[in-house]
């Protein structure tokens, strides 16, 4: 390559990037952004709804539903860096900016990462709670809760740093059109005009450590919980123990499965529409199924939400 071409691959880079989104004609476009709409709204309202019944309720000023509400904020944020812009595309012209692009894909990468750490954290949580209930109220202490949420957002912080600034520092020259609906890495990587290996290498190394980790955490804790069970007399006891826990393991089985098949397995979405499909699953349907699963299995939420209801303003 001639060495005036550099100059051209870094100014190049700094275009604007169109973002392709789906295929398919008016109608389909129509009917994708009514689905789209649909989920956004239903993920805004349920988690509002948690965060404000956990807030207001004294009931449910506990460890357990500090996280929740947290997981709930990640998941309105999350879901918010990406579907507004999306909704936008379907009738506009779909272009976004390099500093957009770099500035979603930097907040997606550090809420996803969080929300990671922060499933393994409330299954930690679980585990305290369920095997060792005497030495709960000490280990799970508003101060040690306040460090374990801080440090979800550090290590997400972290992650995503090394994956904007690897991913954004290529030269983008071949194409400007990014085949999704969002700024992510795989689609990235693919009109990048540079040898993307080490982008790649990064992107399933810190994701397959990330999820692998995490998922020891969850898997040993809740190998420790079941034991615990087992040996539970009390056949209520050990359905509300179910309950609770039951809605946490699938909230993470969600999460975890849909997340590692897209960065920690390299060649597992076969093509970038598969891909979009996977990613609709963990950007949209996730966050707003979480509220939903912790709430309608969980009788202290219902409750709550039942209390919440019947209060009356006072005049």
């Amino acid at each position: 390559m001639p060495a005036h071409s550099h100059g051209n691959l870094s100014k190049e880079s700094w275009q604007d990037f169109v973002l392709v989104g789906f295929e398919g004609g008016p109608e389909t476009q129509a009917l994708l952004f009514a689905v789209f709409l649909a989920l956004y709204v239903v993920t805004v309202l349920g988690n509002l709804t948690m965060i404000v019944v956990i807030t207001l309720d004294a009931r449910l000023h506990s460890p357990m539903y500090f996280f929740l509400r947290n997981l709930s904020f990640l998941d309105l944020c999350y879901s918010s860096v990406i579907a507004p812009n999306a909704l936008a595309n379907f009738f506009s012209s779909k272009v976004i900016t390099f500093a957009g692009c770099a500035t979603q894909f930097f907040f997606f990468s550090l809420l996803v990462t969080t929300e990671g750490f922060l499933l393994a954290v409330m299954a930690y949580d679980r585990f305290i709670a369920i095997c060792s209930p005497l030495r709960y109220p000490v280990t799970m202490c508003p101060s040690a809760c306040a460090r374990l949420v801080l440090g979800t957002y550090c290590g997400g912080c972290l992650n995503s740093i090394v994956q904007t600034s690897f991913t954004f520092s290529l030269p983008f020259c071949s194409s400007h059109r990014i085949d999704h609906f969002f700024c992510d890495v795989p689609p990235l990587l693919k009109i990048a005009c540079a040898n993307t290996a080490l982008n790649e290498l990064v992107m399933f190394g810190i994701c397959g450590l990330i999820i692998v980790g995490t998922t020891l955490v969850v898997l040993v804790s809740y190998g420790y919980i079941a034991i615990t069970i087992l040996k539970m007399h009390s056949k209520s006891g050990r359905q509300k123990v179910f309950s609770t826990c039951g809605s946490h393991m699938t909230a993470v089985s969600l999460f975890y499965g849909t997340v590692f098949v897209m960065y920690a397995q390299p060649g597992a979405v076969e093509s970038m529409e598969q891909g979009k499909v996977v990613s609709v699953f963990y950007t949209l349907v996730i966050p707003m199924l979480n509220p939903l699963i912790y709430s309608l299995r969980n009788k202290d939420v219902k409750e709550a939400l039942r209390r919440l209801g019947q209060k009356r303003p006072i005049k």
